[in-house]
């Protein structure tokens, strides 16, 4: 009985042993990935600090990136970065839901599963790719067909004024949209998945239409993980650089016409990191990847606010 007593005592002081070491590993990745996360926000904003220090908020407010004048203003990054991820936002977004109520509710099993396999694969090309395919493929079909009829029919509009080159910010819009379609389609399809089958049957029962319980019942019950999906599919577009780089035209200003060239924080520091030969140029540079840093943060956070509220105002 001595003996039973020792080898329970020892087997849960071996089990509070591991315990304890698997808590201490645990812990210790979460503080070393914070400790990660705040390292490269603090490195990042040293390297870039000589350009904050000359130009001050006027880095924000200029739209002016001249490295023969040494003067850089990072407003119209910022816009080309905001609008080409609206964009794609505003054309993916619909076209994800739709792909994904699709593939879970209507199309019958062998399609869902073959076109779902099909749809996921996307997302695994590379982004050179995608930038190869719009440059030649895309591009010119924009300048010949697309672009031609929407200056002649809606030229009166800021939105499609001016020439078209075919390269431009609706050719970057549209390729980040057709990227970032698999993310937020296949997180849709699985968040709808998920909508009991109770609460579908439940629905129809009033004598709803079919129409009407996927509103009800999955868009609404599902709209916290439909949300989460635009997030990380924003995320996605906000910083994509290789295939923006190579069909968004690469000028820096402010036009508010979608067929004029522009660019983002992400392809400036593609297409000039390598070439910066001044300190004033290298700082600039690294200034506009820590606001790269700080506006995808504080769209994130806003995004977690805004389901934590959505998720609290539901339990009330």
């Amino acid at each position: 009985m001595k003996n039973l007593h020792c080898q329970l005592s020892s087997l849960k002081s071996d089990v509070h042993f591991k315990d304890q070491l698997f808590s201490f590993i645990v812990k210790s990745l979460a503080f070393l990935f914070i400790s990660l996360f705040f390292s490269m926000a603090v490195i990042i904003f040293f390297k870039a600090w000589p350009a904050f220090k000359e130009f001050g908020f006027s880095f924000f407010t200029n739209s002016v990136w001249d490295s023969w004048k040494q003067e850089f203003g990072a407003l119209a990054l910022i816009y080309g970065t905001l609008l080409s991820s609206l964009l794609a936002l505003l054309i993916a977004v619909p076209v994800s839901i739709a792909l994904a109520l699709f593939l879970n509710e209507i199309a019958p099993r062998w399609l869902s599963v073959s076109l779902g396999f099909i749809v996921e694969m996307l997302a695994a090309i590379p982004s050179i790719v995608y930038g190869l395919w719009g440059l030649f493929i895309l591009a010119p079909f924009l300048r010949e067909h697309v672009q031609p009829f929407l200056s002649l029919h809606f030229g009166g509009l800021p939105l499609f004024s001016g020439p078209y080159y075919g390269i431009g910010m609706m050719c970057a819009g549209l390729i980040l949209a057709i990227m970032i379609i698999p993310t937020i389609s296949s997180l849709c399809k699985e968040v709808f998945r998920a909508v009991p089958h109770a609460n579908k049957e439940a629905v129809l029962s009033l004598g709803t239409t079919r129409w009407e319980m996927f509103k009800v019942a999955i868009l609404k019950g599902g709209m916290s993980g439909i949300i989460g999906a635009i997030v990380l599919g924003f995320g996605r577009a906000f910083g994509e650089t290789m295939a923006v780089t190579m069909v968004i035209g690469n000028k820096v200003g402010l036009s508010s016409s979608l067929f004029a060239p522009s660019q983002t924080m992400a392809s400036v520091l593609a297409t000039q990191y390598a070439e910066a030969d001044t300190r004033l140029h290298l700082a600039s540079l690294t200034a506009a990847g820590f606001t790269l840093f700080i506006v995808s943060l504080l769209f994130n956070s806003l995004s977690i606010l805004f389901l934590w509220k959505m998720k609290k105002n539901i339990k009330t």
